[in-house]
C-alpha cells in the first residue's frame, strides 16, 4: 500500500512539474534555438517508427519507367526542391530557418523504402514544415516523385542541372482522376481532414477540427441547419460544394478565397459540414 501511495505521489509530482514546465514557458520554442538532444531524439524516433509502421502494408508499384521518372523530376523541382534542395542546388531561404531543417533527400532515398517516402509525401509530418500532399497531388504523381527521388543520389550537380535545363518549364502533366473515379457520396472523416488541409481553421471555428478556433469568418457550428450559405445560396449539398469550390463566382465581394478545392474534396468537406447541425 505504501509503495502504491509513493508511486501515485511521484506521478502527481511529475505531472505537476510537467505542467509548470509548459505553463511558465521554460522550453524555448524559438526556431533559432535547437531542440535539446533528448527532445530531438524522441521526436526523430517517434517520426521514424510511425512512418515504418504505417508504410508497412503499402504496395509499391514499378518505379523504373523513364517517363515516370522525368515527370517525377518536374514535380520535385516545382514542389520539393524549395525545401529539400537538390544536387548542387541549395534550398530556398525560408526552409533554412525551419527547425528541424528539411532533410537532404539524397541520403533519405538511400535509407528509406519507397513506400515510406510515398507515405511521408502523402501524409506529411506533424510539428515540422513537411506538408501533406494528399489533397494537392494524386497518387500517380506522388509515386512519380518517389521514382525520381530514388534516382537522385546517383546524380551529380552537373547532371541535375542538365536535366533541369532540358525539362524545366515542361508541364508535369499531373494525372487527374476521371469524374466517376470517386463516389458521389462524400466521406465525412476525409472531409474533416480536408477542412484542416485547406486551412479553413485559420478563419473559422469548426467543431471537431483541432485548432480551428479563429473568428475571421463565421463559426461553422450549426451550418447544416442554416437556410442560406453566404447569405445568398439556399443551403443544399450541391450549393455547398459550389460555394467551397468557387466562392467568388457566387459572391465577388466575399473575402473567402478560392482555394482550388477539387470536386472530391469539396464533396467530402460538405459531407462533414452537414454533420454540424
Amino acid at each position: 500500500m505504501k509503495i502504491l501511495i509513493a508511486l501515485s505521489l511521484a506521478a502527481a509530482i511529475a505531472i505537476a512539474a510537467g505542467a509548470a514546465f509548459v505553463y511558465f514557458g521554460v522550453y524555448n520554442v524559438a526556431a533559432t534555438e535547437q531542440h535539446t538532444a533528448p527532445v530531438y531524439w524522441l521526436l526523430d524516433v517517434a517520426m521514424r517508427r510511425a512512418v515504418v509502421e504505417r508504410a508497412r502494408e503499402i504496395d509499391t508499384p514499378a518505379l523504373d519507367d523513364v517517363a515516370q521518372i522525368e515527370r517525377g523530376f518536374r514535380l520535385f523541382d516545382a514542389n520539393c526542391r524549395q525545401c529539400h534542395g537538390a544536387p548542387g542546388v541549395a534550398p530556398d531561404a525560408i526552409s533554412l530557418g525551419m527547425t528541424p531543417v528539411p532533410a537532404n533527400l539524397a541520403l533519405t532515398a538511400r535509407e528509406w523504402k519507397p513506400a515510406e517516402l510515398y507515405w511521408v509525401a502523402k501524409h506529411g509530418i506533424k510539428m515540422s514544415g513537411m506538408p501533406a500532399w494528399e489533397f494537392r497531388l494524386p497518387d500517380d504523381d506522388l509515386w512519380a516523385i518517389v521514382a525520381f527521388v530514388r534516382r537522385m543520389p546517383k546524380l551529380s550537380a552537373l547532371e541535375y542541372e542538365e536535366i533541369a535545363r532540358s525539362l524545366r518549364g515542361v508541364p508535369a502533366e499531373t494525372v487527374v482522376a476521371p469524374p466517376d473515379a470517386t463516389p458521389a457520396q462524400g466521406d465525412q472523416e476525409r472531409g474533416k481532414t480536408a477542412l484542416s488541409q485547406y486551412a479553413c481553421g485559420t478563419c473559422h471555428e469548426i467543431p471537431g477540427v483541432v485548432g480551428a478556433t479563429k473568428t475571421v469568418g463565421p463559426p461553422l457550428a450549426g451550418i447544416a441547419s442554416r437556410k442560406y450559405l453566404a447569405g445568398v445560396l439556399p443551403n443544399t449539398p450541391q450549393n455547398m460544394v459550389r460555394w467551397l469550390r468557387a466562392p467568388q463566382e457566387v459572391d465577388p465581394r466575399t473575402a473567402m478565397p478560392d482555394l482550388r478545392v477539387s470536386d472530391r474534396d469539396a464533396r467530402d468537406m460538405a459531407a462533414y459540414l452537414y454533420t454540424l447541425e
